[in-house]
């Protein structure tokens, strides 16, 4: 038995998650596991409704889950950045969910927007520290007539370049925002790196970062990558600038096969790779902490437009069930989902608008849901 915390969210996150649960409850059935469902209702209609985002009681409360399964969040009447920090960034960071990973995986069926590139070239995984680099929180924006002892500490500090006229109605204002490595942080997101490289029989992995420029910070991440790696002799290593790995990615992706990244550049990185794999609506996602509660999400938003219509693809959030299935130690019942999806999706006729065809959300999670079943029969 399993609880499961589920926080549906926003937009189409209702609809993808129904399905994702729909199928989980289906291989469940053909392999004894047994899941209980703890809905929260966290998301923007609660806050609109209430002023509440994610209290901590809350957050106290799923502690006692075995994993989390969110839908999506988003919502064109919340400004943006405030649901995403204090929900999904605040689950993030309260359970220490330091691995973001991302498999890029082409299935077949599924037209891919590079030219000769299919299954067999599309298949590798991105590794993104999750709690560090710019997305820590830390900066602050300023102006010369708030803030002139301070704009002067600051100006000395970083050696900030700018003409200032207090007499300015406008007078001239800065903003930073800094980035964040640790030598702990880095450690252990490249560490589980190579252990994922090496429980997959893998034999490459690939350390992005901007290490010419933001010397400081890229550079310690370098320099923690090198350590860790003398410990995998058998896995090969190479170094990618963030730049040159977009374009790369784009030439060769076959080429990879785990890809680490430091928070920022793994979040442009997965979103590229989401396209090469399919779209949006195939990329699931999972933040880690291998020694404590996960949570599994499609990484598409909640598109609002689409609410309510039965329309979204749930394919990338049911593949997140799949992604917290082999987190909870069930293989098998991970291998039957992955495999469900991926027999609908060379079937073909059975496919949302994104994909080219007509059905809906809940046809796409009963289809899958009942492969899994006959999978399952044909395992026992």
């Amino acid at each position: 038995m399993y609880k499961i915390a589920v926080i549906p969210g926003d937009g189409v996150g209702p609809e993808t998650i129904r399905e994702g649960i729909k199928v989980l409850d289906a291989v469940g059935d053909v392999t004894g596991i047994k899941f209980e469902w703890i809905h929260y209702p966290y998301g923007a209609e609660h806050y609109l409704k209430t002023g509440e985002i994610l209290p901590y009681d809350a957050l106290k409360e799923m502690e006692k889950a075995d994993a989390i399964y969110l839908g999506a969040v988003g919502d064109p009447r919340v400004k943006p950045g405030i649901l995403e920090k204090e929900l999904l960034l605040k689950l993030r960071f309260y359970f220490d969910q330091y691995v973001n990973l991302r498999p890029i995986k082409l299935y077949p069926g599924v037209p891919c927007p590079l030219r000769d590139k299919g299954p067999e070239q599309v298949n590798f995984y991105v590794v993104r520290e999750n709690t560090e680099d710019f997305y820590v929180g830390v900066g602050d924006r300023f102006n010369e007539k708030e803030h002139e002892s301070k704009i002067e500490i600051k100006r000395n500090l970083y050696n900030l370049k700018f003409n200032v006229n207090v007499s300015q109605e406008k007078p001239e204002e800065i903003a930073y925002q800094l980035g964040i490595i640790s030598r702990n942080g880095t450690k252990r997101i490249v560490k589980y790196a190579f252990e994922l490289a090496k429980r997959k029989g893998l034999k490459r992995v690939t350390a992005v970062d901007k290490a010419n420029v933001l010397t400081y910070v890229y550079g310690l991440w370098r320099e923690v990558f090198e350590e860790v790696s003398q410990g995998y002799p058998d896995i090969e290593t190479e170094y990618n600038f963030v730049d040159a790995i977009t374009m790369w990615l784009v030439k060769n992706p076959e080429w990879y096969q785990v890809i680490v990244t430091p928070n920022m550049f793994g979040d442009i990185i997965t979103d590229l790779g989401a396209i090469i794999q399919g779209g949006m609506g195939l990329a699931p996602g999972a933040n880690i902490n291998p020694d404590g509660i996960s949570m599994f999400e499609p990484i598409h938003g909640s598109a609002p437009k689409y609410k309510g219509l039965n329309k979204a693809n749930p394919i990338a959030t049911i593949l997140a069930g799949w992604l917290m299935l082999e987190e909870l130690g069930e293989q098998k019942a991970a291998e039957i989902v992955e495999k469900a999806v991926a027999e609908v999706l060379r079937e073909g006729k059975i496919r949302t608008y994104d994909l080219g065809g007509r059905s809906t959300t809940s046809e796409v999670g009963d289809a899958i849901a009942r492969k899994v079943s006959e999978l399952g029969a044909s395992n026992l």
